[in-house]
């Protein structure tokens, strides 16, 4: 079929759109440790092992994703589908991605509402939560002496952005842009400095707000304003769960009173010991308040915004990304984006490791990582998970 050929103009990869299909659908039902794990299982396997993805490729794929808003992982895998195989693998590659865990947790939303709550989540969580910051400090460390070098201006931007996102515990894209500029005007300063698509950018930016405010007013049925939060969610969320997390509380518990707080601490738990991407907890929240036809609304509308995001300005990157201004701009975002997860590391880490079985369960895992190369990541997780079922009992009584 024409389906598994890249188009013309592109060189031939060294794998078909199926073969590519087939390790996201893995990833996405195998891969945990949150969106900062995701991303380096991306650059281990396609980048460095396989060498399916150019190093340049993944890059700007990660600068894409940083830059737009909506869930990380998810943006990468998409523009990465996008790379040799356009739409076509764009779209597989997205649904592949995305699909297991949604599965996975409408089906723990099913046993939620069934049986009254998942009163053994904390436990579950307990270890599985100190399990996975060792998974994503090791793969920010990667990330760190792969992507940061010896720069001193991008030093200087990494450990900016990671305090910045160690006391404010948040994600801007302000600070991505302001990297990415300074880093392009340090090293390839524009001729022109302003041009009118650029204002008319900025101008449609500074108005996207608004019209997200008068779409929340609305006294829309339940599934309609399921899809109008979580599209808002999807479109005006930037960086990862960690971003996104405290938005949808807000709109979920505190606006429309869908859940209690109990509800969405399990919901974002739920997210945490499930693979795939962290925001896929949006289909644990809609299957709570609206059963299936919820759970998929909410999917749908938070995804199709990142795909979107993705894939419009995906081509200009492939034409222009290499330009010696562009690469600047790549550089310094990339900078700020993993000091963004550096810092994400800490945050996290702060609320999952609160005691010695957690300290050490934290230690067993960087231990394990960096001593048994081959070492699956859903073994660990799974490790962690019973004991935190039998230690988390004891440490409560």
């Amino acid at each position: 079929m024409e389906t598994n050929h890249p188009v013309e103009d592109l060189p031939v990869p060294a794998y078909s759109l199926w073969d590519l299909v087939h390790y996201v659908l893995r990833l996405g039902t195998f891969g945990f440790g949150g969106p900062v794990a995701l991303v380096g299982y991306m650059h281990r396997d396609l980048v460095e092992q396989r060498k399916w993805i150019s190093e340049t490729d993944y890059k700007e794929g990660l600068t894409l994703a940083q830059l737009m808003p909506g869930p990380l992982a998810a943006q990468l895998a998409i523009y990465l589908g996008f790379v040799h195989y356009r739409i076509l693998g764009a779209t597989l590659v997205g649904i592949a991605f995305v699909l297991p865990s949604f599965l996975m947790v409408v089906a723990l939303g099913a046993a939620y509402v069934a049986y009254g709550g998942l009163t053994w989540m904390q436990a579950v969580f307990y270890g599985v939560g100190a399990a996975v910051i060792g998974i994503i400090a090791i793969s920010a460390y990667k990330l760190t002496t792969k992507s940061i070098g010896k720069d001193r201006v991008l030093w200087a931007i990494y450990l900016v952005a990671a305090a910045v996102t160690i006391v404010t515990e948040s994600e801007s894209v302000w600070l991505f842009l302001t990297a990415g500029v300074l880093v392009w005007l340090l090293r390839a300063p524009p001729k022109n400095w302003f041009s009118k698509d650029g204002a008319a950018s900025m101008a449609l930016a500074a108005q996207l707000p608004t019209v997200s405010g008068v779409a929340s007013v609305v006294d829309w049925p339940v599934l309609l304003q399921i899809g109008v939060f979580f599209a808002e969610a999807g479109a005006f969320v930037f960086g990862s769960g960690l971003a996104i997390v405290p938005f949808l509380y807000g709109g979920v518990v505190n606006e429309h009173h869908w859940l209690n707080e109990r509800q969405f601490i399990d919901a974002v738990a739920v997210a945490m010991i499930t693979p795939g991407p962290v925001v896929i907890t949006v289909g644990f929240i809609g299957y709570l308040i609206a059963g299936f036809p919820g759970a998929a609304v909410a999917a749908l509308a938070t995804f199709l915004p990142c795909y979107l995001f993705t894939i419009i300005p995906a081509p200009y990157f492939r034409k222009h990304g290499k330009k010696p201004g562009i690469v600047a701009f790549v550089d310094g975002v990339t900078a700020a984006a993993i000091g963004t997860i550096t810092g994400a590391v800490i945050v996290l880490g702060k609320r999952s490791i609160s005691d010695i079985p957690t300290v050490a369960i934290f230690v067993i895992t960087i231990l394990l990582l960096w001593k048994v190369k081959k070492l699956p990541e859903p073994a660990i997780v799974a490790l962690a998970a019973v004991i935190g079922l039998v230690v988390y009992p004891m440490m409560k009584t």
